[in-house]
């Protein structure tokens, strides 16, 4: 979806953002608009009915004129009533979908960028722009803008009859319109700066929910809940002051455009008055120029409020704007590699260098070359660039010089689908999402039937512990597993890498905080899942550095040294003193 940047937003930037939401949907705006045209007709028209109903039903004594003035008058009022529940039904069902529209483009877009993104950007914020936010635009699009539309067709239907009834009085009313409108200018830029900055602290407080939430635990473990609440606190109390200028503001262009409009129809009224007493016009005249006049003062003072929740929804525009102008740093490629899950491609790392954003270089001239179906194990200290590796690989991250090749094709060519379709990944903190074992199991393979992912979970050593569960593979498993254990959580993981059935494994090792019995499973699962496959491994254990094909040592983002366990024990002082340390506690 385009949209315009955020440094840029306004008020037309927004509703002309609107209206490109709104194009899908025209059959049921032109319903609502026909509805709103209708109803405001009806009302308009009233004005007309109650004229008859006071100068030639009540003044002249006339009852029958007087019966069907009234029989008209409540024709009129349901065929309003009817319109505008047509009205209020369509243009409540387009906020709702727009809604839904904006929640899911923003989503959409969100899963294109990297993680450098959300490394920058807290999660809780971002959650806050999906629900608070698209809440405010609801409101606009279902209430506010249909709203402003009706009030503006009645003032204009309203002012038109006005000047057949009483162009004098029509005069007066034009004079008193520029007192009217100075408020509205006035205050509405502050309405709209406010509104933006009580979104944004709602947000930093969504934000710090979702973190100690996140983190109980962390939390309860450190007795910290009395911090947590008096940061909370002191949240609450930055979104109530941001809350309190934006009422203050908002109820003043109100309360000024309330007194502003009823002065004038009093005056009005005052003054229309002194000409029935003349006899320049009838009191049914009077009656209905007031009925239009209370109908054009209450358009503006709607108007003025609708005004305050445009200026919000602008606000809350700008920061979802800003979501879906934020481009990928990843560029993609055109090419589509094909997979073939039974010839395993080579990996060639030539020359690279690589640095995160604002920090030291970490890869300066890296080259490392895996054969095809090559078991590699990546060992050396924390910090030495084994797990940026991986985020190299699935180009979460792209290099600033030299490339990385599969089969000697550089990854940068090749489509992010097309190149992550090639590569399996097991972490060390395995990742279970909030679903069935099943959903769990299958999310790198959704179309897998159920034999394949009980075929996956039986060669990962899982199938037995979900058999036992209780609904089995159609368990909930709770927000991030916390039904399972670790073990468990762990070969669910190698599971869905099994059915996922990938040519490329990358495998951050994740038996050293097992117990034996569990370490002994999973290992065994990683061994069947390493076969025919081109994988490399950030080793922990000694079991695994003892199966693979080569063993690389690295440290501070440079390759030491590569060979055989045996062989580095004897002359690679670094990996011996790794090996001691870690390998073989």
């Amino acid at each position: 979806m385009s949209s315009p940047s955020s440094s840029i937003v306004t008020s037309g930037s927004v509703l002309k953002w609107l209206r490109t939401l709104l194009l899908p949907y025209r059959w049921q705006v032109v319903g609502a608009i026909a509805a709103l045209l209708v109803a405001s007709a009806a009302w308009l028209i009233l004005g007309q009915g109650i004229k008859i109903a006071v100068d030639r039903g009540l003044i002249e004594d006339n009852a029958d004129i007087l019966n069907r003035a009234v029989v008209g008058v409540l024709i009129i009022t349901t065929v309003a009533s009817v319109a505008t529940y047509a009205r209020f039904y369509l243009m409540t069902w387009l906020g709702e979908r727009i809604s839904a529209d904006i929640r899911l483009s923003v989503y959409t877009h969100l899963l294109t960028l990297p993680p450098s993104f959300f490394a920058r950007q807290r999660t809780g914020e971002v959650i806050s722009r999906f629900t608070s936010d698209t809440a405010v635009l609801q409101t606009v699009v279902g209430m506010s803008l249909s709203m402003a539309i009706r009030s503006t067709i009645t003032f204009v239907g309203a002012l038109t009859l006005m000047v057949f009834t009483s162009p004098t009085l029509t005069f007066c009313v034009l004079l008193a319109v520029p007192a009217v409108l100075i408020p509205i200018r006035i205050l509405a830029p502050q309405v709209r700066r406010y509104a933006k900055q009580s979104q944004d602290t709602l947000a930093n407080l969504g934000a710090h929910i979702d973190q100690s939430l996140h983190e109980i635990s962390t939390v309860q473990a450190f007795n910290a809940q009395a911090t947590e609440v008096r940061l909370f606190t002191s949240g609450v109390n930055e979104v109530m002051n941001a809350a309190q200028k934006r009422i203050h503001y908002r109820s003043m262009l109100i309360g000024l455009i309330m007194l502003l409009s009823i002065g004038a129809i009093v005056v009005i009224a005052w003054f229309g008055a002194r000409q029935v007493f003349s006899q320049e016009m009838t009191v049914g005249e009077l009656s209905a120029f007031l009925f239009y006049a209370i109908m054009a003062g209450g358009s503006i003072a709607t108007i003025s409020e609708v005004i305050g929740e445009v200026q919000r929804g602008v606000g809350a525009s700008e920061r979802l704007l800003e979501l879906l102008a934020t481009e990928s740093s990843i560029e993609e490629g055109l090419a589509h590699r094909q997979v073939n899950q039974h010839t395993p491609p080579s990996i060639s790392i030539e020359n690279v260098h690589f640095s995160y954003p604002d920090a030291r270089p970490l890869f300066t001239d890296l080259t490392l070359h895996i054969a095809a179906g090559e078991k590699v194990a990546l060992v050396g200290a924390s910090g030495a660039g084994k797990t940026t590796l991986f985020q190299l690989l699935m180009r979460f991250y792209d290099i600033q010089q030299g490339q990385i090749c599969l089969d000697h094709e550089p990854i940068t060519s090749q489509t992010l689908d097309s190149l992550r379709a090639h590569i399996a990944i097991v972490t060390q903190e395995p990742v279970v999402f909030a679903g069935t074992v099943m959903e769990n199991i299958r999310y790198g393979r959704p179309n897998a039937s159920n034999d394949d992912v009980k075929r996956a979970a039986r060669s990962a050593f899982a199938h037995e512990f979900i058999d036992e569960l209780d609904a089995g593979y159609h368990t909930q498993l709770g927000e991030r597993g916390v039904r399972l254990s670790g073990g468990q959580k762990q070969r669910i993981a190698i599971a869905r890498a099994l059915l996922a059935n990938r040519p490329i494994l990358l495998l951050d090792e994740a038996t050293s905080a097992l117990d034996a019995r569990s370490e002994k499973m999973v290992q065994e699962a990683l061994n069947k899942l390493m076969q025919g496959r081109t994988t490399i491994i950030i080793a922990h254990r000694l079991a695994t550095v003892r199966h693979v094909d080569r063993i690389v040592v690295m440290d501070r983002g440079c390759v030491i040294n590569t060979g055989k366990h045996d062989e580095l024990m004897e002359n690679d002082a670094l990996y011996r003193e790794y090996a001691e340390l870690q390998l073989l506690s």
